[in-house]
């Protein structure tokens, strides 16, 4: 079968691979399309530590389940689903306690193993999540539900006011999951285009920075307070450290993005405000079924968070344009029919 393959960094090309081998208690699925985000881009220009070359990238996945489930007739053979492309050891402290999104051991697809970019794939039935959704917005699952386990991570209720700084894929899906909660949402972003998708996702308000100042906006926002959560989706210094200077007293910071450097930080607001300071990681089963309710109710702007739908032959050079110009692209998916 032919797969996506990464060779080294900044070089993709269309390769001939092995078909999957059958996996006791895995399904067959037939990779319909596949979605790109930006740890797919640092993996193509070298730039993810995890992960080694040569490598099929893709964990954003739609697929037609080829073979189905004896014991589950709702994975019947000819059902469109999406998946969840994370192990879990199930003996770590984090499986233990409940939480294997985190599992110290975690392989993800396209990251530390091959990916969903061929034309067939073996996934563990319990990974699996059918849904009566489009083939693109089967592959918005997983994105999505980063965010939205970041908002349940910081505990986002109607009553919540929330800021969300970043409006790239991962903020774009906590903005929706803030939203879809009924908090009062504040995006926030460098880019008017984000900010507009961001406000058809569910935000009430948006600050760009690049021309408005962020205390004040925010403090206009929240009655003076501070927003009662902010996650940071960003991984600069400067807005690790913002989150703490604004959110409100006793509220609640969630980092998604990963800084590249060394953060340093005023650590007695952490003190006096009594924050709860979360880390937030992939997803939980919860958070793919809260994905999915929201793109079944049509309440995510499916078509305004894509940039382009590619063949695969085209995607070795939509990879490179792409890493041109990584800003003037929201998401790329690869159309495998």
């Amino acid at each position: 079968m032919k797969a996506l393959v990464i060779k080294e960094p900044g070089h993709a090309e269309i390769r001939a691979v092995s078909d999957p081998a059958a996996d006791r208690g895995g399904l067959l699925l037939k990779v319909r399309m596949v979605g790109f985000c930006g740890s797919d881009l640092n993996s193509f220009r070298g730039r993810n530590p995890l992960v080694s070359f040569p490598r099929i990238p893709g964990h954003e996945v739609s697929a037609t389940i080829v073979e189905g489930s004896n014991q589950n007739p709702a994975l019947a053979a000819g059902v469109d689903v999406t998946l969840s492309p994370y192990t879990s050891c199930g003996q770590c402290a984090s499986c233990r306690r409940g939480r294997p999104n985190a599992c110290q051991f975690n392989e993800t697809l396209g990251v530390q193993r091959d990916g969903a970019a061929t034309e067939y794939i073996v996934v563990p039935a319990e990974r699996i999540y059918p849904a009566k959704l489009t083939l693109k917005e089967l592959c918005l699952v997983e994105p999505l539900t980063v965010g939205f386990h970041a908002v349940a991570r910081g505990r986002v209720t109607a009553n919540d006011r929330v800021a969300i700084l970043g409006c790239g894929g991962v903020g774009l899906g906590a903005v929706a999951a803030s939203g879809f909660r009924s908090a009062r949402t504040i995006a926030i972003d460098l880019d008017d285009e984000k900010l507009n998708t961001a406000r058809a996702a569910g935000a009430t308000h948006s600050i760009n920075t690049a021309r408005e100042e962020l205390h004040p906006r925010l403090a206009e926002f929240t009655d003076g307070r501070g927003p009662d959560v902010i996650v940071e989706a960003i991984g600069l210094p400067a807005t690790f450290r913002a989150a703490v200077e604004e959110v409100a007293f006793t509220g609640r910071v969630v980092y998604i993005g990963y800084a590249k450097e060394l953060v340093a930080y005023e650590t007695r607001l952490f003190v006096q405000k009594e924050l709860d300071i979360l880390g937030s990681r992939n997803a939980l089963p919860e958070d793919f079924r809260d994905v999915i309710r929201m793109l079944e109710e049509h309440r995510f702007p499916v078509d305004d968070a894509v940039s382009s739908i590619v063949t695969m032959n085209e995607a070795p050079h939509a990879l490179a344009a792409w890493s041109e110009n990584p800003t003037r692209v929201k998401k790329i998916m690869m159309r495998m029919d």
